[in-house]
């Protein structure tokens, strides 16, 4: 499974509740921020992703979260 799959089945598995990349980076036990964020711009625009600046449902900070919409 890569890097990619887990951060969609993390966030889908919260959906609708937004995660930033800081939250995403904890949880996945992610090396690197950078590597939460690239991942979480890969899957923006896709299959009801999309990215907000709103507040994190985990740690409650107003930044950049991503989150998926439920059908």
């Amino acid at each position: 499974m890569t890097v990619l799959d887990d951060v969609r089945r993390l966030v889908g598995g919260l959906s609708p509740s937004p995660v930033c990349d800081a939250c995403l980076t904890e949880r996945l036990q992610l090396s690197a921020r950078q590597h939460a964020n690239h991942k979480a711009r890969e899957l923006a625009g896709r299959d009801s992703f999309e990215r907000l600046k709103i507040e994190c449902s985990l740690c409650g900070a107003n930044k950049l979260v991503i989150l998926k919409w439920r059908a």
